[in-house]
C-alpha cells in the first residue's frame, strides 16, 4: 500500500463514520510516520488498513467502515485495498501510546467530490445484497 492509498482510506473512513479522528492500528501505521521510499517492500505489501475511532464505545463506526469499504466491498474491488474496522481495544498498545501518535493530514476533498463519494457509498450500500454462499 502506498501513502496515497492510506490517505484515501482515511478520508473515506472519516466520511463514512462522520468522525475526523481515525486511528490506524497495525502494520500500515508505519506509512504515517516514514516515507514509503525509505521502507522495505514488505512494509508496503499489505492491502488492508486496520482503522479504529477513539469515540466508538459500541464499535458502530468500525462496523460502518467495515461494511462500506471493507474486504470484498465494491471499494475493495474498485481500488484493490480496503479498511478493516476494528476497536481500539483490539490492539495491545504500550503505556503512553497516545502521546506518540503521528498525525496524518490528508488533502481536503472538494465538496463536489465529497458529495459524489457520499452518493457512491450510499448507492453501494443500498444495492448491496448478501453474498451467495454457493459462490
Amino acid at each position: 500500500m502506498r501513502r496515497e492509498h492510506l490517505e484515501h482510506v482515511l478520508r473515506a473512513a472519516s466520511q463514512i463514520a462522520g468522525d475526523p479522528d481515525v486511528l490506524v492500528i497495525g502494520s500500515q501505521s508505519v506509512l504515517g510516520a516514514i516515507p514509503e521510499e525509505r521502507l522495505p517492500p514488505a512494509a508496503t505489501a499489505s492491502i488492508e488498513v486496520d482503522v479504529a475511532f477513539f469515540d466508538d464505545p459500541d464499535d458502530r463506526k468500525a462496523d460502518q467502515v467495515d461494511g462500506a469499504i471493507g474486504e470484498l466491498s465494491a471499494f475493495h474491488e474498485t481500488f484493490g485495498y480496503y479498511a478493516q474496522g476494528v476497536s481500539v481495544s483490539t490492539a495491545v498498545l504500550p503505556a503512553g501510546w497516545r502521546d506518540r501518535l503521528v498525525r496524518v493530514e490528508t488533502v481536503e476533498v472538494p465538496d463536489a467530490i465529497r458529495q459524489r463519494l457520499r452518493n457512491w457509498i450510499s448507492s453501494q450500500l443500498r444495492s448491496r445484497t448478501p453474498p451467495d454462499p454457493a459462490g
